[in-house]
């Protein structure tokens, strides 16, 4: 295969003088031995994500066949050297906020071309796992290991994205309490770093890089392949819902929650902030044989907090779990009206999300801008927080629901990537709007503005989750005193600067000869 001195593309010039380190376009053109292929046009896709927000045309996109062909293509950019600019950005689904996988007038690797790969899946004694190539589906990692009777530990809300983008960021949901994130559930990982080496790695071998990779934001290396932590897989899940009007009451009974040694096996919370009295987007997701006296209630135009929960099950355990969820909701101090069980599928559970984005396709609402805003603020702020957003800055949550929980910072492993408060408990708040016009995404980006002012004014201590920044000094900050570490990984793994430009933490230097 070559990579071709394409003359269709409104980026041609530039592009080829930096892949021929400014020497003449007469040049030859430049053989990267690969199976997969490069698409020199209608690369659009490669250019937007679901964030819909910043738009930038790659030069080119990998499609490959094998992991050797993103190794080929990344060690030929590293051989250029400084005399070019040309960067690498790893795009899973495409699900990043802010152009975080876009690679301007560089390459972008498809790496959802690696589905189908064979998935190993290992039952050694009580620990299980699964070896998966990095651009499978997480919904596709669940249905293979499900065959076994098996399942990963721990999830985001949304299962149809790549097991590489997750590994990246964190990977949260609410079974983060007990498990930890996804990045703390990996044994190994295959990684192609900035030199286009391919390394193995994991706590036991080139662990610094294993670290530096889960959660570092695709700066040291692109994962390839990971191998993920399994347990036994339940068949059924009862999922409840109930709502607060105080969120003292609120939090205590999370923070109860998930500090107990017997409880439910995912916890989540959301805000609900709804001037027109009548809600009934607390339950939305469930089937409508609701209750009377919840399908008559009204918020009275307050700000209300809804607690969401599971628990797992196999049919002949139905009667011992309904008495243990008896117990356990008799602990908690919501408004008793508003309880409401259905029992799912586990599976229907994990990919609820998917069945919501359906829906949305199909009134052409899933690809509009979502201005989304993901916050980790240490316990000890979180009423602070709560006072001075909800129901001040946030007036409302009819444009994209609002979730906050607590995680127990116990099950987060310090020596990844990823950066948390330090406090032994902290919460994710995810503002998850989409903007339908653009004076509504100005709006809400004003929003996001004035809830991070709060937060810096009120010294809250709070980082960002797949955080965006504009500024090393702003990524400086971010990382605090753990920057120099992560810096130095920078240097070893990917000197050049040529990944994940996106993320805009390090610039490629370039020296013009």
């Amino acid at each position: 295969m070559f990579l071709k001195q394409h003359t269709t593309t409104n980026i041609l010039s530039t592009t080829v003088l930096l892949l021929c380190c400014c020497m003449p376009l007469s040049l030859p053109t430049v053989p990267i031995p690969i199976l997969g292929h490069f698409t020199f046009d209608g690369n659009e896709f490669a250019g937007r994500d679901f964030g819909n927000q910043l738009h930038s045309l790659p030069w080119a996109v990998l499609h490959p066949k094998k992991v050797s062909d993103v190794a080929s293509t990344i060690k030929h950019v590293w051989h250029m050297g400084p005399a070019s600019a040309m960067t690498v950005a790893a795009r899973g689904h495409g699900h990043s906020l802010l152009g975080q996988a876009q690679a301007p007038h560089g390459i972008v690797i498809n790496m959802e071309s690696l589905r189908g790969g064979e998935m190993q899946l290992v039952i050694k004694g009580k620990s299980p796992y699964v070896d998966a190539p990095a651009g499978e589906l997480w919904i596709n990692v669940l249905h293979h290991c499900l065959k076994h009777g098996l399942a990963p530990k721990s999830w985001t809300d949304y299962l149809h994205l790549t097991v590489g983008g997750t590994l990246s960021n964190a990977g949260i949901s609410g079974q983060a309490f007990r498990h930890g994130p996804q990045i703390s559930n990996v044994h190994q990982l295959e990684v192609i770093t900035g030199k286009g080496e391919v390394v193995v790695c994991s706590e036991d071998k080139n662990a610094d890089l294993f670290h530096g990779v889960l959660g570092g934001l695709g700066q040291f290396g692109i994962i390839t392949r990971a191998r993920i932590s399994l347990e036994p897989a339940p068949k059924r899940v009862k999922w409840i819902r109930v709502v607060y009007s105080d969120f003292s009451t609120f939090a205590r009974d999370q923070e109860r929650l998930i500090s107990a040694e017997k409880t439910f096996d995912y916890i989540e919370g959301l805000v609900i902030v709804n001037r027109s009295g009548l809600i009934n987007n607390w339950r939305s997701s469930f089937d409508p044989q609701d209750p009377d006296e919840a399908n008559q209630f009204v918020s009275d135009g307050r700000t209300l907090f809804c607690l969401e929960l599971t628990m797992n099950f196999n049919p002949d355990e139905e009667a011992h779990i309904d008495k243990e969820i008896k117990s356990l909701l008799s602990e908690l101090s919501y408004i008793p009206s508003t309880l409401f069980v259905t029992q799912v599928s586990y599976v229907e559970f994990l990919d609820r999300v998917h069945a919501a984005e359906l829906k949305l396709r199909s009134k052409g609402l899933w690809d509009l801008p979502h201005p989304w805003l993901n916050l980790l603020i240490p316990r000890s702020k979180i009423h602070t927080f709560a006072d001075g957003v909800f129901g001040n800055i946030l007036t409302d949550t009819n444009s994209g629901p609002v979730l906050i929980y607590p995680v127990n910072k116990s099950k987060w492993d310090n020596r990844t990537s990823f950066v948390t408060p330090e406090e032994d408990v902290f919460y994710l708040v995810a503002f998850l709007p989409h903007a339908a016009e653009s004076q509504g995404l100005q709006q809400l980006l004003n929003q996001n503005r004035r809830i991070l002012n709060f937060c810096d004014s009120a010294q809250l201590g709070v980082k960002q989750y797949l955080p965006h920044y504009e500024s090393q000094e702003e990524w400086r900050a971010h990382f605090g005193p753990r920057w120099e570490i992560f810096a130095q990984k920078k240097s070893a793994y990917d000197p050049l600067a040529i990944l994940a430009p996106g993320q805009r933490i390090f610039q490629k230097s370039i020296s013009i000869l």
